[in-house]
């Protein structure tokens, strides 16, 4: 009996060493595998490049609308429907344009209005940035400065920009005055509603981990809100954007809304057309970098792409 039972155990020894050799060698992931396993364990690293990657195809896909409504236009010019005066041919706009770029006047009028844009969005937004966060830490704040924010808010530029002129007069004053103005309710109210927004179990967690104020501030609630300020800072400069037209059409003698508002006086369609290509081509620009720092700052998050 002794013998059988060491001859059974002498033979379930090296069964049992190939079961775990085998269960050791399908454990090990292959190199393949060990990419992926570090992917997975850095999900902020792989939603970057799927928004990235997804943002380069929405680019290209965002041309698609701009070459039909291009195809359309030459559509139109060939056939002669609509008067020159009023649609001016593509060829015609694209010649213009490229000797107002080479002359340097298109370049010099376009670098008095991003200076513009520039101080008036500084001024106007970093108002708007620090009312926002008072209005919406501190109660007492909101209930003195929103209502009137707010009646102001509802104000058109073009009501406005004449009572600033004769305010600041026609110099640069008034420009950026008005500009800014455009630029502080969007950040103020992006900021404020973000604030506002922040899960009150977050404070919770605060009180827990013992934060003060200070702290509580830069860690908690100003990350929390962040979505919303990036939000209102893409709107803020669009207004900007949109405000430069109305400040450079009231008493300027430089810049492309200037060039737009002489081109119409002296019936030039396709200087209008190059200031609103201008126009459309800068501010998309700056609309996307606000987006891609977006990207950057707001890579922890898990949200749908459609």
């Amino acid at each position: 009996m002794s013998s059988q039972t060491n001859e059974s155990r002498t033979e379930r020894r090296p069964s049992q060493e190939r079961q775990k050799n085998s269960r050791s060698s399908s454990s090990r992931p292959v190199s393949g595998q060990e990419n992926a396993l570090n992917d997975s364990t850095d999900p902020s690293a792989s939603q970057t490049k799927t928004r990235l990657r997804l943002f380069s195809f929405d680019s290209i896909q965002g041309a698609i609308l701009p070459i039909m409504i291009l195809s359309v236009w030459l559509i139109i010019d060939w056939s002669g429907s609509i008067p020159k005066t009023l649609l001016p041919s593509l060829f015609s706009v694209i010649e213009v344009f490229g000797k107002m770029l080479v002359s340097g006047e298109l370049l010099s009028h376009l670098g008095f209005s991003l200076e513009r844009v520039a101080y008036g969005f500084l001024i106007g937004g970093l108002l708007g940035l620090g009312l926002g966060i008072l209005a919406g830490l501190v109660r007492k704040i909101d209930y003195l400065i929103d209502p009137s924010l707010q009646v102001l808010r509802l104000v058109p530029h073009l009501a406005i920009a004449p009572l600033i002129t004769l305010w600041f007069g026609f110099g640069e004053m008034s420009k950026v005055v008005i500009i800014a103005s455009g630029a502080l309710f969007p950040l103020y109210i992006n900021t404020y509603i973000g604030i506002r927004n922040v899960d009150n179990q977050l404070f919770e967690v605060s009180d827990i981990l013992q934060f003060n104020k200070w702290r509580r501030i830069t860690k908690l609630i100003l990350p929390a809100a962040l979505p919303n300020i990036l939000m209102g800072l893409r709107t803020s400069i669009a207004v900007s954007w949109i405000s430069l037209v109305v400040a450079e059409y009231v008493g300027a003698y430089q810049g492309v809304g200037f060039l737009i508002n002489e081109a119409k006086q002296n019936l030039k369609p396709e200087v209008i057309f190059v200031g609103i290509l201008v126009f459309a081509i800068v501010g998309k620009v700056l609309d996307s970098l606000i987006k891609l720092l977006e990207l950057r700052l707001l890579n922890w998050r898990d949200n749908y792409q459609g």
